[in-house]
């Protein structure tokens, strides 16, 4: 099994100098490639691929002497790097490459001869660095990425092969269904609602505060890249926060129960709605479902993505009647035709875990992973959906949606 683990480096004045040279030339390198390969794409209907982009490093290094000032392996790796976000691109798994900026996050990649050595990590061409080692590396070294973020901070990411298989997937056991909001982050079918922190609007004004100051910063200066880190502190700190939260939320979730059930939305479309798109980026639901995933998949538990277009929000979880319409602004409503009365997020979460249920009966939960496994878009009916106030004893009509 793979596993990668993520440590704090602390390297020298002397040994910053050559990752800085070891970033820039990796840098170059990509900026490099990717303009020789869409010039070369262009005037002949070919890219350039993994092989022909390492058979131009010599001659680069000719050209450029100071590539070779950096770990030749670290090169090649870029190659491979570049052949691999063409391949996505072409497959649509991702976004067409960019070119890099140094202003950015900066990384290299050590394929081998990296080497854990006590409280120390040995890179080639960069010698032995300071390392807060946090927990035992086990297995064999694969990759190491060192990466220096907009903060300064140095990091290493180890990945290992522990040798262990990946654990089969059951299906059996205790399901739970999950629908995600942005008042409560997540919302469980047991009827747990876990609160939204809302880190980023919590921090806004320290934010404010410090990117006025950073603006007013003669450009070029020292004083002004001073602002620059205390800002970039300030993001990473809110970003630190809101991943430890959702950690703890996905492992708790985990941990209790065996089989996740999630609904696959479309986040980079809900972006889009300029009312929301902030909330929904501070919320982190896709980060959320990837540490569900990922933790799943270590302990052999069930996973399940229900189709982005299963009615969870208006199937009443009792009867399975499809209300018509059901706007954002309807927190609870009662089912015309059983009459029970809902609240709308935790009946959705029901409705998620009622689906994949029905996908493991019928033996088809592994597809569902993977979104190709839908009920479809749901019963059309003509009716008229009543919202109701949770918590109002008299539960009175404050609207009528007529839907025809």
């Amino acid at each position: 099994m793979l596993t990668a683990t993520k440590i704090r480096i602390y390297p020298n004045s002397l040994q910053e100098e050559s990752l800085t040279k070891a970033f820039g030339c990796a840098r170059w390198l990509w900026n490099n490639s990717l303009a020789e390969t869409q010039k070369v794409y262009q005037e002949t209907g070919k890219g350039l691929g993994q092989y022909e982009l390492n058979a131009r490093l010599p001659k680069l290094k000719e050209k450029f002497p100071w590539l070779a000032e950096t770990h030749s392996q670290v090169l090649q790796y870029v190659s491979l790097n570049t052949s691999r976000a063409f391949i996505n691109f072409f497959e649509r798994r991702a976004k067409y490459p960019k070119f890099k900026s140094k202003k950015s996050k900066q990384s290299i990649q050590y394929p081998q001869g990296v080497k854990i050595i006590k409280d120390r990590m040995y890179l080639p061409k960069i010698g032995l660095v300071k390392a807060v080692i946090h927990r035992e590396i086990v297995g064999k070294i694969k990759t190491v990425t060192v990466s220096r973020v907009p903060s300064g901070k140095y990091f290493a990411s180890i990945l290992t092969d522990n040798g262990i298989p990946i654990p089969s997937v059951s299906f059996e056991g205790k399901v739970i269904g999950i629908d995600v909001g942005l008042t409560h982050i997540v919302i469980t079918s047991d009827r747990s609602k876990f609160d939204n922190p809302k880190f980023l609007i919590r921090a806004e004004k320290n934010l404010k505060r410090k990117q006025q100051k950073l603006s007013r910063k003669m450009k070029g200066s020292k004083s002004r890249n001073k602002a620059r880190i205390i800002v970039a502190k300030a993001h990473e700190k809110v970003a630190n926060c809101r991943k430890d939260y959702l950690h703890k939320i996905s492992r708790r979730l985990v941990d209790e129960n065996q089989v996740i059930a999630v609904e696959d939305l479309h986040v980079k479309g809900m972006m889009k709605n300029h009312k929301l798109a902030k909330a929904i980026s501070d919320v982190g639901w896709g980060t959320l479902v990837e540490f569900l995933r990922y933790k799943t998949e270590r302990e052999g538990k069930g996973f399940i993505k229900v189709n982005r277009f299963f009615p969870s929000s208006k199937a009443c979880s009792i009867c399975l009647h499809v209300q018509g319409s059901m706007p954002l602004n309807i927190r609870s409503w009662r089912c015309d035709k059983c009459g029970t009365l809902h609240d709308r997020d935790i009946n959705a979460a029901k409705n998620i875990r009622n689906e994949a249920q029905r996908f493991i009966a019928a033996g088809i939960a592994v597809t569902a992973g993977g979104g190709t496994v839908s009920q479809g878009r749901g019963r059309k009916s003509s009716v008229l959906a009543s919202a109701c106030e949770t918590g109002n004893p008299m539960l009175k009509r404050r609207k009528l949606l007529h839907i025809g």
